[in-house]
């Protein structure tokens, strides 16, 4: 069975550090390995915290901000 594509989470329009806080929350929330989020600017703050939390991250950016691709990662247990 194909896997469904993992829904992006748009917080393009909140003003900092609105964006940095519900990504914390929706990784401390979900019981998923991986989450993507559509944000206005690079979240810079974001990666020391998240990778102490165990989850690495991808970014590229394109017309409509940066994409942001969080996976669990599978060496912390």
């Amino acid at each position: 069975m194909a896997r469904m594509p993992d829904p992006v989470i748009d917080l393009r329009g909140l003003e900092p550090p609105e964006p940095l806080l519900r990504i914390l929350e929706e990784l401390e929330e979900r019981a998923v390995s991986t989450r993507v989020f559509l944000l206005a600017r690079e979240p810079f703050p974001l990666y020391p915290l998240i990778s102490g939390m165990g989850w690495r991250h991808a970014v590229r950016q394109d017309d409509r901000g940066w994409e942001l691709t969080l996976t669990r990662d599978s060496r912390i247990s």
